[in-house]
């Protein structure tokens, strides 16, 4: 079966083969007619191409012939907007910058943009005209830019008046009306211990809304090459407007000549006065100064640092010039005090001395290398007033021990030295600080603290000497020793109730509270030793035994006799003598009616008898033990003789 169908199979592919090559045969012939059609075309394209290749050229050509007119007339345009904004700009020229800073201002920028057009487009024909036009426009704004300059500084730079200046401050530091009318702004000299942390409000000088108007004409007259110009205007309107407001603040400049001739109560008002100009002239007037300066020349080629320091150099001479005067005038105790409330306020003005102060300070306000002379000034300043105030401090002392005053206490009281020096030293611990800020400036190497433990303990031993060589000028011994306790006992007393007591210590006080004990044991012993051997009748029982001891009748009524008259005389010039410690007197006349009543009672019980019979006994026993008790409450009094009879 498979075999028979193999023929008929064979004759199917030969007939499709035989169509296949047939099929083959017929699309050979039609791609060679497409190649043949293909051919001819681009033959007639090409043909086409070369016939309107002249026509591609001559539009080439338009095309740009058009984009040339095109740049023409935008370079047309261009210049006639440049010709038309000289024309703007000159009428505002003209005009001047009186009426419209701002738009005058925009107008010279206009104009230096005209310039920079113009001469990087020279081929224009009419560019070198244009140019000279308006180079002499500008030419003339600048001139009109310098006047305008001039006359806003001399409009802008008025003094600033005391009490707008005063309202700036911190309240503390505020005068009241009645002080500023007085003495011309006198405040506290310390300054309060809250004052580290006061705010002082910066004055306006210059309206805000003026600052950025100033700060292009500046600009403008730089870029012109008027920088000298620019200079001398803002340097002498600020200088002159600075030096009017101290002025009418009250600072003057004095020498030493002057300071020395001063009454000191005068002298005292105006150290006052100046250490309140100094907080006013550099937390207010320099800072605001120095803050106005950086704004009118912020981004300006100009020498910032140089022009403050000239304007500011001749009221900073004269405020320093009153400070130097008073370091350089003659010492005297009385001026310690002042003079280290002017070293305080040069400390506090300069921030590397008082790290902990957030205001403006001379440092700050005298950045730069320019100012260099006014730092110097200011540290020089503060060292002199240190020095001056160590040396009073040395005077002191050596005062204090050789005052050779003839005053006598007639009552043996506290002596005014003794008060005076007491009191120096309790208000001298005020301004610890200070002190141990000073002590530093020329020995820093050893502590402050015991620095002015060694001052303060020299200054009471040197008080101490020269009590001792007053004590001697009484004549009698008693009083000396009263006199002695007393001092010494104020001395003490003092001590304990302030400050000096941290430094000086426990031990000082307790040795000094033992002197005062032997002065008083002293005085016990040598004003009453008398009146106690009157009263002692060595050998004597009883009244019974006066025959076998030999103590007569006689010699008990001188006994009693002497012992009255004792008496009156001790109570008669003891009444005037004066303890006035309440605690110490009476604590002085219990020690005396301690050893006084016992044996006056015991004298009268022992030979009171004998003189009770008597025609006229109160001869004799003229006061009871409790009269003389009621006595003795009179002593130290300094009550006179007859106030007590009465």
């Amino acid at each position: 079966m498979a075999v028979a169908a193999l023929p008929r199979t064979m004759d199917a592919l030969s007939r499709r083969a035989a169509t296949l090559r047939d099929s083959l045969r017929r699309s050979q012939g039609n791609t060679d007619g497409m190649v043949a059609i293909l051919g001819s075309f681009d033959h007639r394209l090409s043909a086409l191409e070369a016939a309107m290749r002249p026509t591609q050229v001559r539009t080439h050509a338009i095309r740009t012939a058009h984009e040339n007119i095109d740049r023409t007339i935008k370079a047309a345009d261009g210049i006639l907007s440049q010709f038309d904004l000289v024309r703007r700009a000159e009428a505002a020229i003209l005009r001047g910058p009186h009426e419209d800073l701002e738009s005058y201002l925009e107008a010279v920028e206009v104009l230096k943009g005209i310039v920079r057009f113009f001469s990087s487009n020279k081929n224009f024909k009419s560019s070198e005209g244009v140019l000279n036009h308006v180079n002499n426009l500008l030419a003339k704004s600048t001139l009109k830019i310098e006047e305008e300059f001039k006359q806003l500084m001399s409009t802008y730079s008025k003094p600033i008046e005391p009490d707008r200046l005063f309202d700036c401050l911190p309240k503390s530091l505020r005068p009241t009306k009645g002080d500023h009318e007085a003495d011309g702004g006198s405040h506290s000299d310390h300054p309060s211990k809250g004052l580290e942390t006061a705010i002082y409000r910066t004055p306006t000088l210059i309206p805000p809304r003026i600052l950025p108007l100033m700060n292009d004409i500046a600009q403008q007259l730089v870029q012109a090459g008027n920088q000298q110009s620019c200079y001398k205007i803002y340097r002498d309107s600020r200088a002159s407007a600075l030096e009017m407001s101290l002025r009418k603040l009250g600072v003057e400049r004095l020498s030493k000549d002057d300071v020395q001739k001063m009454q000191w109560e005068a002298l005292e008002a105006k150290i006052g006065n100046w250490i309140h100009f100094m907080r006013i002239a550099v937390k207010l007037l320099l800072a605001g100064e120095r803050k106005i300066c950086d704004q009118i020349f912020d981004g300006v080629n100009f020498n910032t640092g140089h022009c403050f320091a000239e304007l500011t150099a001749n009221s900073v001479i004269t405020l320093f010039s009153f400070g130097d005067a008073v370091a350089k005038s003659k010492r005297s105790p009385e001026k310690l005090f002042v003079l280290l409330d002017m070293y305080e306020v040069m400390r506090e003005l300069q921030p590397e001395l008082c790290l902990n102060i957030c205001f403006c300070q001379i440092e700050e306000v005298f950045e730069g290398k320019p100012c260099i002379e006014m730092r110097e000034a200011a540290s020089s300043l503060t060292k002199r007033l240190a020095q001056t105030a160590q040396e009073t401090f040395a005077d002191f002392e050596d005062a204090v021990e050789k005052d050779a005053s003839k005053t006598i206490v007639q009552d043996g009281t506290v002596h005014p030295l003794t008060s005076y020096v007491i009191n120096y030293v309790k208000f001298l611990f005020d301004y610890q600080s200070t002190l141990k800020l000073l002590f530093q400036e020329f020995d820093s190497g050893t502590e402050a603290e015991s620095q002015l433990a060694s001052v303060t303990t020299r200054i009471m031993q040197a008080l101490q000497n020269n009590l001792d060589g007053k004590s001697k000028q009484y004549k009698d011994p008693a009083l000396t020793y009263l006199f002695l306790m007393n001092n010494i006992h104020y001395m003490v007393r003092s001590v304990r109730r302030s400050e000096a007591k941290d430094i000086l210590g426990d031990d000082w006080i307790q040795r000094h509270r033992r002197i005062v004990q032997q002065n008083a044991n002293q005085y016990k012993r040598v004003a009453w030793a008398k009146i106690l051997q009157t009263l002692s009748v060595q050998g004597a029982g009883s009244t019974g035994d006066l025959s076998s001891s030999g103590v007569s009748r006689a010699m008990i009524k001188e006994r009693f006799k002497s012992f009255n008259m004792q008496f009156e005389e001790l109570h008669a010039k003891q009444s005037q003598w004066i303890v006035p410690d309440q605690e110490l007197r009476e604590s002085l006349r219990l020690a005396v009616a301690e050893v006084l009543l016992p044996a006056y009672r015991s004298f009268i019980k022992r030979f009171g008898t004998l003189v009770e019979n008597n025609k006229n006994p109160q001869k004799y026993v003229r006061y009871s033990p409790e009269a003389v008790d009621q006595l003795l409450g009179q002593f130290f009094e300094g009550q006179q003789w007859a106030e007590q009879k009465r």
